[in-house]
């Protein structure tokens, strides 16, 4: 069965081919084992594959092996990179941003985006996301995760709005604004280790 193609940009063929992009582009330097894409993208170790052969095949990845592992990375030899890059920020990116940017904001026990964004990311038809909506859900200091917003904004293109709610409030659901949300479209960022892109495989 072929995947209809993702209301965020219907340009990419499918959901997990602009997710996979996104996890190797958007932090330049990344580089990620066909495992780690899977974990990250939501995808099967033989979706991951194929995708990645085939966009190697495009000259827009590369891999190397080290034992059994297969590294991928984007080619940045390829004249589309830093245009593929720009659009795959502003589409899929807001994800692998958030999850940078969020890294080493402590005391956070979950971020997921929700919102138009996250609507569209999981196959909702509809405008184009005007902002990025994202769910804290922990203690942080709320400076510190305004600043993370306004980096991620920045990098985005697009408003980040960050919403903390403390972990109880979250669990028992006693509110309108966390039974909207609870009920809503949902995209986990993922937890990554804070440090240099190359680390982070």
């Amino acid at each position: 069965m072929v995947a209809p193609a993702p209301p965020l940009l219907p340009v990419f063929r499918s959901r997990l081919q602009g997710d996979l992009l996104a996890a190797l582009l958007v932090v330049p330097g990344t580089e990620l084992t066909l495992t780690a894409i899977a974990e990250r993208t939501g995808g099967s170790l033989a979706a991951v594959q194929r995708e990645v052969s085939r966009l190697e095949e495009a000259g827009l990845l590369r891999s190397r092996r080290i034992g059994n592992a297969r590294l991928v990375s984007a080619d940045p030899a390829s004249p589309a990179t830093a245009p593929l890059t720009e659009l795959v920020t502003l589409s899929f990116g807001p994800v692998q941003v958030l999850a940078e940017e969020f890294a080493e904001v402590a005391d956070v026990d979950a971020v997921e985006v929700f919102g138009s964004w996250a609507a569209r990311h999981r196959g909702e038809r509809g405008g184009p996301p005007a902002d990025v909506d994202v769910l804290v859900v922990g203690t942080p200091d709320r400076d510190v995760v305004h600043d993370a917003a306004a980096r991620a904004e920045a990098r985005i293109g697009l408003p980040v709005n960050a919403t903390v709610v403390a972990p109880g409030r979250w669990e028992t659901g006693s509110d309108g604004f966390v039974t909207r949300v609870r009920a809503s479209p949902r995209v986990p960022v993922p937890r990554v280790r804070p440090g240099p892109a190359s680390s982070r495989r």
